[in-house]
């Protein structure tokens, strides 16, 4: 795959942009972002951003999970510049796919409106299947691999499986395993080595070539190849039986089981850019615009400032704008958090990926493009998930000093054998003792079979975790940030509180007051219609002369009856009067953080119906289960300071932030931060998506958005905050888990290193060792099934 023509013609053209503006661009910082390929550990991105900050007036920061690197330089650098110098440290990089250019205002031809809708999402579909034809591959290496390795694996560990020359069908099986499955790792090393550098791949490409080069001598040049020859299982050390030992199985089952964990890898990262694919999705995709008193169907791209469009009852709106025709109510919820629907009128800014829950409205373009909101806080997410610190795993820490110092030992055996002894085959059976011992087969296991069972059952909780690298922050965790709406709350108004006055029976109310309110489709109306239904149990008479009041309320005919429905200032405006034991009722529900809509019927008040979003039964309890695991929760939402305290007193929270906007929720989180706190986040809609990223641990509920569980860490699949407290839990046994079998891992190699060396291990029984070190590490991992 080659990327050398966009670079030599996309830098070309910025320079002179970046002249055009204002006098003394050139001293301008630019910035860039490149997508980063060939990498395959921690490693590889700290490697290539020292390389780029090497170069003078270059400030870059590599991603190793989204493989990207953002970078700042001065004038006299071009992006050329930056893109040869990543490809000489044995990687490669390109610009991002090419933004369709903006629309003009005013009439455009159809197809060009499609063409600039079709480039983005083309880009990103080719994006996507080019991610999948990757996975695929490498899904259908390792199938090929662990079908071939084990019938090699069984004949060499059975003994009545070793028919005459079965040792000639082990090297045919295990030939393509070692050469074709294991080529990504032998490749990386190779890349490595041109490049003065080792990592975990250079081990492993050393063990199971020394292994399979050990197992051709010993069949086509040694008494390995000979009719009738077994794998003896007599552990005694001996100078003169490498010759007659293969060690084909360690090869192919090594290779086998690490392209599994390579696999498992590629698969949790193909996810990373899906936050902001899922933050762009919301928007609408279409939208209707007028030209010339006509109303025609175009798509969003097609949309420039200036321009207006007709937004539906149900419809999201297109982009942010000004209404300047009809009244509604806007369901902000998803951006905002605000349970409560917006009323809006001409004059009033909406936001684009909102809602229109009721009117007919006409909207003119404010914003379009990279500018709008919603794009706004993609970006948020983006840069709160590139800011974040990386953890540098410990296998490919550790190897970074292992591998040479393993090298080093080899090379040390063989020099030190052959001087004492002067025996090629023990100096050689030695030496291949050694790196077979080193070959990190535990090691690859340690991580990705932890994982696995501790994510499985996960599932069984209600508990997605996302990948090993989330994981190291859990055990710090000291602050909780719990975002009330659908976190803390359902998310949706119900019914509350009925208050009446003396005389007034409330079936009465009910009937009425939701009779009225079933005409409408405003969400707080919708909650009192679904409520008088239940109570009543039976169908809501019929209503006539419906009329909505804009923003104030709603009025119609009902039994005869003159009913009106509305706020305080509607029942004002109508010159009714607020009997005094209602008006502390309603000062008493408005205290408590509720919406109160006032029933009035034949010239007289008649009661009250408080509505509010409902806290979820299991959030008290939830709160006491954090406090227990040491945590300090916090509630963090958009809604205003009465309401959110109201909640927090419900289940128990002492610390209460109140009506923050998006871009505040990741100022909030990085404050606490700064003051020392690790900070865990639990949010469901797009407005806690950046938070989540910036946050040390993100805890998405699976009822929200994509968005929000995209930038999770940690998903909640069931909605229940009693699950925050569980995943928290079980990803601190996981991660314990896995540091574990990397300790033991690393144990059995550093323990037997010595034998080995000291010729007190041949390769056979290195490779027990060997196997028996990932038998345990698997072993401990299946521990985690228990968890409770």
């Amino acid at each position: 795959m080659s990327s050398t023509a966009p670079h030599t013609t996309a830098p070309s053209s910025r320079p002179p942009q970046a002249a055009a503006g204002a006098p003394g661009a050139e001293a301008a910082r630019n910035r860039v972002e490149l997508s980063i390929g060939g990498m395959t550990c921690a490693s590889c991105a700290a490697r290539v951003e020292k390389k780029l900050n090497r170069m003078d007036g270059v400030s870059a920061s590599v991603n190793f999970a989204t493989e990207k690197a953002r970078v700042e330089y001065g004038a006299g650098i071009d992006v050329a510049d930056l893109v040869a110098t990543v490809e000489r440290t044995g990687y490669t990089a390109a610009l991002p796919r090419p933004e369709p250019a903006p629309q003009p205002a005013g009439p455009a031809p159809g197809p060009s409106g499609a063409d600039a809708a079709a480039q983005p999402a083309g880009a990103a579909a080719a994006e996507r299947a080019e991610d999948s034809a990757e996975l695929d591959a490498l899904r259908q290496r390792l199938l090929v691999s662990l079908v071939l390795s084990v019938p090699v694996i069984a004949m060499a560990m059975v003994p009545a499986l070793q028919f005459t020359n079965w040792q000639w069908l082990s090297l045919t099986l295990a030939a393509p395993v070692v050469v074709w499955g294991g080529l990504p790792f032998h490749r990386a090393a190779w890349t490595n080595l041109r490049h003065g550098a080792a990592t975990m791949d250079t081990l492993v490409s050393l063990g199971t070539l020394a292994a399979f080069g050990w197992s051709l001598w010993a069949l086509f040049f040694g008494h390995a190849g000979m009719p009738g020859m077994t794998h003896g299982f007599d552990l005694t050390p001996s100078r003169t039986d490498g010759s007659s030992a293969i060690y084909l199985e360690a090869a192919a089952g090594v290779t086998a089981f690490l392209l599994l964990g390579r696999w498992l890898e590629a698969r949790s990262k193909r996810k990373a850019g899906a936050a902001l694919r899922a933050l762009m999705e919301l928007g609408a995709k279409d939208v209707t615009v007028l030209r010339d008193g006509r109303e025609e169907r175009v798509p969003v791209s097609a949309l420039a400032v200036g321009m207006r469009f007709v937004v539906r009852p149900g419809e999201k709106i297109a982009t942010d704008g000004v209404v300047v025709e009809g009244r509604s109510a806007v369901d902000a919820s998803m951006l905002t958090g605000e349970s409560v629907p917006v009323d809006v009128a001409v004059g009033d800014f909406v936001t684009g990926a909102t809602v229109n829950a009721s009117g007919r409205l006409v909207v003119e373009a404010t914003r379009v493009g990279s500018d709008t909101q919603l794009a706004r806080m993609a970006k948020l997410v983006e840069d709160a998930q590139h800011g974040k610190a990386q953890v540098q795993r410990l296998a490919d820490r550790i190897s970074a000093v292992f591998v040479p110092v393993v090298l080093v030992i080899a090379l040390g055996t063989l020099a030190g054998w052959l001087l004492v002894t002067g025996e090629p085959v023990s100096a050689f059976t030695a030496a291949v003792a050694v790196l077979i011992i080193a070959c990190p087969c535990a090691l690859g296991l340690a991580t990705p079979t932890a994982l696995m069972v501790g994510t499985g059952r996960g599932a069984q909780l209600g508990i997605l975790i996302k990948g090993p690298e989330v994981l190291e922050s859990t055990r710090r965790v000291d602050t909780v940030v719990l975002d009330k709406t659908g976190t803390v709350t359902t998310g949706r108004m119900e019914l509350a509180g009925v208050h009446t006055v003396a005389g007034t029976d409330p079936d009465e109310l009910y009937g009425l007051a939701g009779a009225v309110e079933n005409a409408s489709e405003h969400p707080i109306a919708r909650a009192v219609a679904d409520a008088a239904a239940a109570r009543l149990h039976a169908p809501l008479p019929e209503v006539t002369d419906f009329e909505n009041v804009p923003g104030l309320g709603v009025r119609g005919t009902v039994g005869g009856h003159a009913v009106l429905v509305g706020r305080t200032q509607l029942v004002r405006r109508e010159g009714l009067e607020m009997p005094e034991d209602l008006a502390a009722d309603l000062e008493r529900e408005e205290a408590g953080g509720r919406t109160v809509v006032v029933a009035a019927w034949d010239g007289r008040v008649r009661g009250l119906l408080a509505v509010a979003d409902a806290v979820k039964e299991s959030s008290a309890e939830a709160v006491r289960e954090l406090r227990a695991l040491g945590l300090r929760p916090v509630l963090l939402t958009g809604d205003n300071r009465a309401v959110a305290e109201a909640v927090a007193r419900e289940v128990g929270i002492d610390e209460v932030i109140a009506e923050v906007l998006p871009e505040e929720k990741v100022a909030v989180v990085r404050r606490l931060q700064e003051e020392g706190r690790t900070v865990a986040m639990v949010g469901d809609g797009v407005n806690d998506a950046a938070a989540l990223a910036q946050a040390d641990l993100g805890l998405a509920m699976g009822t929200g958005t994509d968005a929000a569980i995209e930038a999770g860490d940690l998903t909640l699949v069931r909605g229940d905050l009693r699950a925050a407290a569980d995943a928290i839990r079980l990803a601190r046994r996981t991660l314990g888990t896995i540091k574990g079998n990397l300790f033991w891992a690393f144990g059995y190699n550093v323990a037997a290193l010595p034998l080995a060396a000291a010729g007190m291990l041949n390769p056979m029984i290195a490779g027990a060792a060997m196997a028996f070190s990932s038998v345990f590490v698997v072993t401990n991992s299946l521990r985690l099934r228990t968890f409770r």
